[in-house]
């Protein structure tokens, strides 16, 4: 397989080691990224711009890691690379956005992944347009999996609640540490220990959770001793009126609404 990576930042570097570490050969990939002071696996061969790729390079595979806001500079470049699948992780372009702009009849693969999708622990969700063909969607799931964990669906509309859950989700997580720790501040601990405390603890839980086979809920029980510490504040946390759960519904509402506004 031969591949064109657009874009080489944090989240298209992270991609390509996985796949070079997944065994891509270094010759097989081109990638297109601007700044010449990018660091690149030895080997990898880097261009500034699409007309500086060699002709005679027949590259299986699109994949485009640019900013959304630079997008429009840059995908009808690659219009005459088909029947190759255009495969994109930029958060707000449409299947159909690269369709206007790619010409023809491209196979399009949009995917979501999110930010722990650096350190390989991230999950993409993507949708195929009806030209990806079942090898190349067999090829997309292997590509984006060496960044973490892949999902599937066939409504594209179902893009904006996945980018307002998992998009965002890390921000909210982030935001989770910084509330607890707070509030161990405040019922008396230092400030750097309360915040030790409650980062350890979010990341320890959540690899936790990826490693059990258990349901989140039970995974709570299970640390929930009744009449304990923890059964009293999950009655505060768990309030039907103002614990989380309502305020989370609301807040993936709101970032479900944007994403369909920005779209």
């Amino acid at each position: 397989m031969k591949l064109i990576l657009v874009g080489c930042g944090k989240m298209g570097g992270a991609m390509l080691d996985g796949w070079l570490a997944n065994g891509l050969a270094p010759a097989d990939a081109i990638v297109v990224e601007p700044y010449e002071g990018a660091r690149l696996p030895a080997g990898v061969t880097r261009v500034g711009t699409a007309a500086e790729i060699d002709p005679a390079f027949t590259p299986d595979f699109i994949i485009y890691a640019v900013k959304p806001q630079m997008m429009d500079d840059v995908v009808a470049d690659y219009g005459r690379y088909q029947p190759a699948c255009h495969l994109s992780i930029a958060a707000g372009k449409s299947i159909s956005y690269f369709e206007e702009r790619l010409g023809g009849t491209p196979a399009i693969v949009r995917a979501m992944p999110n930010t722990p999708a650096a350190v390989g622990r991230g999950i993409t969700v993507a949708v195929p347009n009806s030209r990806v063909s079942p090898s190349q969607q067999t090829t997309s799931d292997e590509l984006l999996s060496a960044v973490g964990e892949v999902a599937w669906i066939s409504d594209e509309t179902q893009i904006d609640a996945v980018t307002a859950l998992s998009g965002g989700g890390p921000a909210y997580v982030f935001l989770l540490m910084e509330v607890m720790a707070a509030a161990g501040v405040a019922s008396g601990l230092p400030e750097d220990l309360a915040m030790r405390l409650a980062r350890v603890t979010v990341s320890g839980s959540g690899e936790l959770a990826r490693q059990s086979d258990e349901v989140a809920s039970q995974l709570r029980i299970n640390v929930t001793s009744p009449g304990g510490t923890t059964a009293e504040a999950l009655k505060v946390l768990m309030d039907e009126s103002t614990g989380i759960g309502p305020v989370f519904e609301k807040a993936i509402a709101a970032a479900t609404r944007r994403s369909k506004e920005l779209a």
